[in-house]
C-alpha cells in the first residue's frame, strides 16, 4: 500500500467521524484505526526489525542448537562479519551461527542473524565458498526480503505493534498470543522459502560483497555447481530444494547477470587451507 493510498484511507475515515456528542469516542477509535494502518505499511525501524528478528531466530533455533565448538564459531563469524561490512547495512548487529545440524541448508532472519549448517559446510571446500554462502544470507537481509514476506502474510500486522516490547517481557497473556504469532509466520514462510526473484537476487548481491571482501568470485558457481551434482533425493537436502529453485537455474541467472563481470574481477584467493583446517578443529 503507497503512502497516497494511506492518505486516502485517513482521509475516507475522517469523512466518517460523527459531528454529535461522540466525537471524542469516534476520534480515539480512528486513532488506533490510523496507527494500524501505519503499522501495515511501514517496514519496521531497526531497532524493532532487530526484535523481530530475535523471536525468528529463537523459533528456529528449537529446531537446531549451535554447535558446541567455539572455535568454528569464531571462525564462521569472523568470516560473515567481513563479509557483511562489504554491504549497505554494516552497522547491523550481525550475529553468524553453525548449527548443528545433517540436513543441507543455511537461512538469515530480519536485523542480521545468520545461520549455515554443520552438513552445508561439510559440502563447501573453500573461504571463499563460505564468503559467498554466507554472502547469499547478507543480501536476504540487507534486502530486507524476509521481513517483506512477512509483512505479507496475513494477519502480520500484529508484528509491527509493539514488537520490540514482545521481544524484551512475554508475560502478558498478549505478548504470548503475538510471539505465537511470530513463530507461527515464521515456521510457515521459512518451510516454503522466499520468491524465486529474491533468491536470485541474494545470488548476485552475495556473490558481490564476496568479491568486494576480496575472494574469488567463483565461490557462489562452485556451490552451486556442487549442489547441481548431488543426489536431490537425498533426506538432507530436501528443505534446500524446496525452499530454492533449481541449482541449475540459479547458475543460469547468475551468469546472465554478472557472466563476463566475474571475468573482469581477475583472480583472487580461494582460501581452501584454513577453511579445511578450520572444519578440522
Amino acid at each position: 500500500m503507497s503512502p497516497r493510498h494511506v492518505v486516502i484511507l485517513l482521509a475516507l475515515g475522517l469523512a466518517a467521524l460523527p459531528a454529535a456528542a461522540d466525537w471524542k469516542s469516534s476520534l480515539g477509535k480512528f486513532a488506533e484505526q490510523a496507527k494500524e494502518i501505519k503499522a501495515a505499511v511501514v517496514v519496521p525501524e531497526e531497532d524493532e526489525e532487530r526484535a523481530l528478528g530475535q523471536d525468528v531466530a529463537a523459533t528456529l533455533l528449537g529446531a537446531s542448537k549451535p554447535v558446541a565448538n567455539p572455535k568454528l564459531q569464531q571462525y564462521v563469524n569472523r568470516v560473515g562479519l567481513w563479509v557483511a561490512l562489504q554491504g549497505s547495512r554494516p552497522n547491523l548487529a550481525w550475529r553468524f551461527a553453525v548449527l548443528d545440524n545433517d540436513n543441507v541448508n543455511a537461512f538469515a532472519t530480519p536485523g542480521g542473524y545468520v545461520f549455515i549448517t554443520r552438513g552445508l559446510l561439510a559440502q563447501l571446500q573453500s573461504e571463499a565458498e563460505l564468503a559467498a554462502v554466507l554472502g547469499h544470507e547478507i543480501a536476504h537481509v540487507e534486502k530486507k526480503h524476509h521481513l517483506k514476506a512477512m509483512k505479507k502474510d496475513a494477519g502480520i500486522k500484529l508484528l509491527g505493534r509493539g514488537v520490540g516490547h514482545v521481544a524484551g517481557s512475554a508475560g502478558s497473556a498478549e505478548d504470548r498470543e503475538r510471539l505465537s504469532q511470530v513463530a507461527g509466520v515464521a515456521k510457515g514462510l521459512y518451510a516454503r522459502g522466499l520468491d524465486k526473484e529474491d533468491e536470485y537476487d541474494a545470488d548476485r548481491t552475495g556473490t558481490i560483497l564476496a568479491a568486494r571482501a576480496g575472494y574469488d568470485p567463483y565461490g557462489m558457481v562452485q556451490v552451486l555447481q556442487t549442489l547441481d551434482g548431488v543426489n536431490a533425493d537425498a533426506s538432507k537436502f530436501a528443505l534446500l530444494f524446496k525452499t530454492h529453485p533449481k541449482p541449475a537455474e540459479r547458475l543460469a541467472r547468475l551468469d546472465q547477470a554478472l557472466g563476463s563481470r566475474l571475468d573482469s574481477v581477475g583472480q583472487r584467493p580461494v582460501v581452501a587451507e584454513r577453511f579445511l583446517a578450520s572444519m578440522r578443529k
